[in-house]
């Protein structure tokens, strides 16, 4: 597509403080977007029409005059301009989560008249469930480690790689689901290297590990199910439309059967062609003493 036909993409990002707006807006930044934050409502169309690059804005029950209807009626005149194409997005929490970010930081909810954080989590909830409803994108930041946001970000947005992004995440079970997920598996009913004394400490990346793994009698079979049905499924999501899927696949620990299951899958859909990227959700938990 030529530079004189190619619309620009307009990112209004909203939902709830604590939740990971800034981080969204940031790594737009980092994807060559221009951004600005909470600028005053009557001022969007001005700000986003005949721009010439693409923009994020942060949009959220700061922002001066905010109203979330104003905020919709404004994105449907956008999605009028032929030279644009807006999305919106937005972030949001369990309440559970939201209530311990603000209690680690020592922060207060600028929506908290009385100071109290979750009077102002609720208050902002009542006031954006509108953008929520109406958002193309709900990005559920509860179990997300940051790295595992700025892939999908940049799996959605970026630019520079044409096609449906492919993203594939292990994860543990107790941890609860990944919320973004379109395709779940479970690897919990093959062998646990967790009761290996000399694997316990290692990951599904170690060879051993792998090896222990591919011993199970059902490894091979279950891998098999699992790629011939991702295999079918992916190509008609493209014919859907969709820009991106996510595949997740689970164990106890979300260490060794998980990790190892999506590595193989992530080679094996990589040299078919897809452009994948790979999140270890609970990687940030792993032992500093494990070795690969």
């Amino acid at each position: 597509m030529s530079e004189a036909c190619r619309k620009l993409t307009v990112v209004l990002v909203s939902g709830l403080s604590g939740a990971g707006k800034n981080s969204v807006l940031r790594a737009l930044e980092d994807l060559g977007f221009e951004t600005m934050d909470n600028p005053p409502l009557p001022s969007l169309e001005t700000l986003i029409v005949g721009g010439e690059r693409n923009i994020a804005i942060g949009v959220d029950a700061r922002s001066r005059g905010f109203d979330a209807a104003l905020v919709l009626q404004t994105l449907e005149r956008l999605r009028l301009n032929p030279h644009l194409a807006p999305q919106l997005v937005y972030v949001t929490a369990g309440d559970e989560f939201l209530l311990r970010r603000y209690t680690e930081s020592r922060r207060r909810h600028p929506l908290a008249q009385t100071g109290q954080v979750a009077e102002g989590i609720a208050l902002e909830r009542d006031l954006t469930e509108a953008l929520r409803r109406a958002a193309d994108l709900v990005i559920d930041t509860s179990t997300m480690p940051l790295h595992g946001l700025r892939t999908l970000i940049e799996q959605r947005f970026g630019a520079e790689s044409p096609g449906m992004a492919v993203s594939l995440v292990s994860f543990a079970f107790p941890a609860g689901l990944p919320r973004e997920a379109d395709m779940v598996f479970d690897a919990r009913f093959l062998r646990n290297p967790h009761y290996d004394g000399a694997l316990c400490k290692q990951t599904g990346l170690s060879q051993k590990v792998a090896s222990y793994i591919e011993a199970d009698p059902g490894c091979a079979p279950y891998f098999a199910q699992i790629s011939q049905m991702v295999e079918f499924l992916l190509p008609r999501f493209v014919q859907e439309g969709k820009k991106y899927a996510t595949i997740a696949i689970g164990c106890t620990g979300g260490q060794h059967r998980s990790v190892y299951l999506v590595e193989r899958l992530a080679a094996k859909l990589s040299a078919a062609g897809w452009r994948v990227a790979v999140t270890h959700r609970e990687q940030p938990k792993w032992d500093e003493t494990i070795v690969g």
